[in-house]
């Protein structure tokens, strides 16, 4: 890694520890799950004279900060969009790039999730992915599949919207083999056949860099969840960001199309 990305990875580790020493306050409830759209990364290069290459590497960083402020703050479930279905569009160049950043993100950080409990799930299309990739895809899945504590949920290759439609043709073909009737489907069904089977819908979604939209990203999950967008650009997102982002959380009151009922009433 390039040494001005090194000492700045040092410097933000060092404020990090700063303010974990900090007293915190927890306001409210804490997600369960949280969702990041982790944008930036090129513009933050860019506008600072360096290659998209070099904002992918920045942006790598960010994401071992925040999987570790994460795991700190006991968060069940983190879910990271890594690299989607869309991205293909880009130049084959920054897609190399980011494939290698993934096998960079397994081969040095997979030991130490798996000693510290983190359990990792892929999420996503397999079907057009290089064997190098899926095999270490598969070799995180099985090394960590044991283990407690948080997941972390990687989606790559990943879009909502070929999600549920490979749902609804399940369901079709089912219903020819007469394996499910109509009035068996339902939202839980439909949930069950998602890549996400098994995993609580996000409470909280972050989205860096300003953007405010999902990007074809977990679009039935995120009928109830709540969203945070910050101006920063994902390389400068670090634990304080986070935690500001949880508060905002807690703050807010979560009716699902109900009412809050007030004191007294």
């Amino acid at each position: 890694m390039d040494a001005t990305l090194t000492a700045r990875a040092a410097g933000d580790l060092a404020k990090d520890a700063g303010s974990k020493s900090a007293a915190i306050e927890h306001v409210g409830r804490l997600p369960e799950h949280i969702a990041i759209i982790m944008d930036g990364n090129g513009r933050w290069a860019e506008e600072r004279g360096m290659s998209r290459t070099r904002g992918h590497r920045a942006g790598l960083d960010a994401l071992r900060r925040c999987i570790t402020r994460a795991d700190e703050r006991k968060i069940r479930y983190l879910t990271i969009f890594a690299f989607s279905s869309e991205n293909w569009s880009r130049p084959k160049s920054e897609i190399d790039d980011l494939f290698k950043l993934l096998n960079t993100f397994i081969r040095r950080d997979l030991k130490k999730l798996h000693r510290n409990g983190v359990r990792v799930r892929m999420i996503g299309n397999r079907e057009n992915l290089e064997q190098d990739i899926l095999r270490q895809i598969t070799e995180a899945e099985e090394l960590t599949k044991d283990n407690d504590g948080m997941v972390l949920v990687v989606a790559f290759n990943y879009g909502a919207r070929s999600e549920i439609i490979g749902v609804v043709r399940g369901l079709v073909a089912s219903a020819a083999r007469g394996e499910v009737s109509e009035s068996e489907i339902t939202e839980s069904l439909i949930s069950d056949r998602l890549d996400t089977e098994g995993i609580p819908d996000p409470d909280l979604l972050i989205r860096t860099s300003g953007e405010k939209r999902l990007s074809n990203f977990l679009l039935w999950q995120c009928a109830y969840t709540e969203f945070v967008f910050t101006e920063s650009y994902w390389p400068d997102f670090d634990s304080q960001m986070l935690d500001e982002a949880i508060t905002e959380y807690g703050q807010r009151d979560r009716r699902y199309g109900g009412i809050v009922q007030s004191v007294g009433t």
